[in-house]
């Protein structure tokens, strides 16, 4: 489950239609999220305010294995539409497997004149702090849009000088987006590290389809609000395989204070049409009819991934897919070349949905209902599994009771007699505007 800090943070990127999908460092989201998701050890609590649009506050505490707890604020320069535990979209509290938006050029917000005169010159920002009890540590977080396609993030850790080891650092990065590009220059200070990173979208940018940001569509032509879209399906077909775009990238950094330096280089491969872009994007209908019946895409939702770093000898290839409505499956091989060890993993996630639900109705358009109020999430919650041949078996349960956002989850050593669970855990959270 996200934490609050990071549901706020998102939606705020989307406020200021930044798209951060478009980052070499989120290139294996998709796979990232069904077969390394978070197990929560232990008895967590969090509990999050909104008082306005502006401001929200957040109380954590973990009361198993060990008492310990947080206090975070909040502030952004616009108006975010946080809802309550019990309204929000459960899909936007989880990671999950998706077949993300084509990137487009990020656009700068609209223009407000007063009295011919622009006053609405100050840029966006996010300031984001988290004080740890009885620890003393502090993070910090800055981010600000600097223009349309350029935005700089500040991070900072600090722990009180009885720490030890200590973990105090500064790190300044800068984005820059344009859609068919993104690249990202970071520094670290604490081993004054540079780094710079890199992806690049092939293809020619098609006309947004009306697919679901799940990979469906309905099953009637043009929907109200989005005629005159070219549609993917009505491209001319390809004879057998999977009809796609390609994205490819790299990193490299360097270390002065360690004299080292890393390179790695990746590429990815996800199956045409692309999700339905936000709802800021393009017109929504108000008619919940012309949506509520949809069919299964053309060709099942898969990312492909593979990546590649030859300073350590480390190769990864992942392969995701949802195979039906509600079941996506994942596969990853870890290779190195240098040590000949490897790894094999394979997780699932499947989402659990209200029963009795109106006949017809596909909840995978949620997004589309949601925003416009016209139907109900009907989504519950989701499963997610994983095996490797570490032996280590995880699976977690992520659901909505009343107005609590519940995970609880358990990790497991299958070869081990004497203790086979390593870990169970339990965490509630609870955040209201």
């Amino acid at each position: 489950m996200h934490p609050f800090a990071s549901y706020v943070l998102r939606a705020y990127y989307r406020a200021t239609g930044w798209n951060e999908d478009n980052l070499y460092s989120n290139l294996t989201r998709s796979s990232n999220a069904i077969l390394d998701f978070n197990v929560p050890r232990g008895l967590h609590f969090s509990v999050s305010k909104s008082p306005n649009a502006l401001f929200k506050t957040s109380y954590s505490m973990n009361a198993l294995p060990s008492l310990n707890g947080s206090v975070g604020y909040i502030f952004t320069s616009c108006d975010l539409d946080i809802k309550n535990s019990g309204e929000v979209r459960f899909k936007d509290m989880v990671d999950r497997f998706k077949v993300y938006d084509q990137p487009r050029r990020p656009e700068g917000k609209e223009e407000v004149w007063l009295a011919g005169e622009r006053v609405d010159t100050r840029a966006d920002y996010l300031l984001y702090g988290r004080f740890y009890l009885p620890a003393g540590r502090l993070d910090a977080l800055y981010s600000t849009r600097i223009s349309p396609t350029l935005q700089a993030l500040v991070a900072a850790i600090s722990d009180p000088p009885s720490a030890k080891p200590s973990n105090n650092n500064v790190m300044f990065s800068l984005q820059h987006d344009v859609g068919k590009w993104c690249t990202e220059y970071s520094w670290s200070a604490e081993d004054s590290m540079w780094g710079v990173r890199v992806l690049h979208n092939f293809g020619k940018r098609s006309s947004p389809s009306e697919y679901t940001e799940d990979g469906e569509r309905g099953q009637h032509g043009e929907q109200p609000g989005r005629k005159g879209l070219k549609r993917i399906d009505e491209e001319e077909a390809m004879e057998g395989g999977l009809k796609g775009r390609f994205s490819a990238g790299a990193e490299l950094y360097f270390s002065a204070k360690e004299k080292s330096a890393g390179v790695s280089t990746g590429i990815r491969f996800t199956t045409l049409p692309d999700a339905t872009p936000p709802s800021f994007q393009l017109p929504q209908s108000d008619s919940p009819s012309s949506s509520n019946i949809r069919a299964p895409p053309s060709q099942p939702p898969t990312t492909i991934t593979a990546l590649f770093n030859p300073m350590l000898g480390h190769m990864s290839g992942a392969y995701a897919a949802r195979v039906s409505r509600d079941l996506s499956l994942c596969s990853r091989f870890d290779f190195n070349v240098y040590s000949y060890e490897s790894e094999w993993t394979i997780g699932s996630e499947w989402w659990i949905r209200q029963s009795g639900r109106r006949d017809g109705y596909d909840s995978s358009s949620e997004h589309d209902a949601t925003a416009t109020g016209n139907y109900p999430d009907t989504v519950q919650g989701v499963v997610k599994a994983r095996a490797s041949t570490t032996t280590d078996v995880s699976l977690m349960w992520e659901g909505r009771i009343q107005n609590l956002l519940v995970s609880l989850g358990v990790v497991s050593n299958l070869s081990s007699r004497s203790k086979p669970i390593k870990s169970i855990g339990l965490e509630l959270s609870y955040f209201s505007s």
